[in-house]
């Protein structure tokens, strides 16, 4: 049964009531002359409906009815086979957390004796397909076409859902970056299957072959270990640096399928304008080795200007905890943490973070952990290689001076 939703011309008074509160601006208002109290009639285009039922609960005389699709009660788990992997792409280049999505979707493949397909959708982008290959990949399904040269969501959502109800794979990665978050949970929704976000651990089920999908619950107070038995595929977006990068093997051999597409029958409710790159990032996080972030303790943002020059000395990038960025000290895309991003440096250097679980979550992973704060009590010194107590103000411009010196030597 398709969605359906319908105005009920005998109840509906024209209140507008409606109208105002749906999100997609798919209700208007149309005259009816022939009314005989000459009340408006809500029109409802089909085209920017979501069928998501605000205006039924909004309606106070039962006027519209919504019927929805019913959920995959029983679905033929036999029918659903291979694990997959989004290939994020941003203007050419394929984003890092791909490979180490296809390293561990080819675990996953290998304890479900099952094959490990990416799907790559964007514009000249053809020739990378190989290098999916090289990373694990059997099969890469290829939409090349002008109209995916920019990430939109509803033609990207458009074109993987149909891909999805055609091949009916059993498990979907996707990078929990801005775009695997954006459009990741409207493949689910159009597919009636669960979406377990942020996952920092993947296993299979021995007994049932169920995706076992681990994150972080409640504020990062306890993991998670969320299930979808009855529906599939099963879905889970997984942060950068939680697995390690795929090995390259350069002969490994693999099927490119490109898959065509009638732009025609794509909707697409938004305007690319412009792509905005931030100049604020020096040194990209997820791909540095030393960072050094600060926090609460630095007191004020200009304390962000001695951990750049620090930063810059070390050759590394400035990271932050949600509360400097929350005191408007740097930008969000400094953050790191449950709600920012997760790192997995050489070295990480905490300068004035307390280390709630929230933060820990997001750069735990790093081989060695600095720590520098007056208290000594605090979570992050306990969980710190190495806690240098004392005045960050004090400490820092030391090493750094100890730095200069020794290169002057060199």
């Amino acid at each position: 049964m398709a969605n359906s939703i319908k105005v009920s011309s005998d109840k509906c008074v024209g209140c507008k009531m409606c109208e105002s509160s749906c999100p997609f601006g798919a209700i208007s208002m149309t005259e009816r002359p022939e009314h005989p109290k000459k009340f408006k009639l809500a029109v409802i285009d089909l085209n920017k409906c979501t069928y998501c039922g605000s205006c039924t609960q909004t309606c106070k005389f039962s006027a519209i009815e919504l019927k929805k699709d019913s959920p995959q009660a029983g679905v033929d788990k036999d029918l659903y086979k291979g694990v997959w992997v989004y290939a994020e792409q941003r203007h050419g280049e394929i984003a890092s957390v791909v490979y180490e999505l296809l390293n561990e979707g080819r675990r996953l493949a290998n304890k479900l004796g099952t094959s490990l397909s990416a799907v790559l959708i964007g514009d000249n982008i053809k020739s990378k397909a190989q290098e999916l290959i090289n990373a694990g990949a059997d099969k890469v399904y290829v939409y090349d076409d002008p109209v995916f040269v920019e990430f939109q969501d509803d033609p990207y959502s458009s074109v993987l859902t149909q891909l999805v109800e055609k091949e009916k794979p059993e498990i979907i990665l996707m990078g929990a970056t801005n775009i695997g978050r954006s459009f990741a949970s409207r493949v689910a929704a159009r597919i009636h299957t669960g979406l377990t976000a942020d996952c920092t651990s993947l296993e299979i089920d021995p007994e049932t072959k169920n995706l076992q999908q681990t994150r972080p619950a409640f504020g990062g107070n306890i993991m998670a270990t969320i299930l979808t038995p009855r529906h599939r595929p099963q879905m889970a977006t997984v942060r950068h640096k939680v697995f390690k990068e795929a090995k390259i093997e350069e002969a490994r051999k693999g099927e490119i399928i490109e898959c065509k597409v009638d732009v025609e029958t794509l909707l697409n409710r938004t305007k690319f304008l412009g792509f905005i790159k931030d100049t604020s990032v020096v040194v990209n996080l997820a791909d540095a080795d030393i960072i050094v972030a600060g926090g609460r303790g630095l007191g004020k943002a200009e304390g962000f200007k001695l951990l750049e020059e620090f930063a810059k000395f070390l050759g590394g990038a400035v990271a932050a905890s949600r509360a400097a960025v929350d005191s408007d000290w740097i930008p969000y895309s400094h953050q790191v943490g449950q709600t920012g991003k997760t790192v997995a440096p050489k070295v990480y250097i905490a300068c004035g973070i307390s280390g709630q679980i929230q933060h820990i979550v997001g750069m735990s992973s790093s081989n060695i952990i600095i720590a520098i704060n007056k208290d000594a009590t605090c979570p992050i010194m306990q969980t710190a290689t190495y806690a240098l107590e004392g005045d960050l103000y004090e400490i820092i411009p030391s090493i750094i001076k100890e730095i200069k010196s020794s290169r002057c030597n060199n």
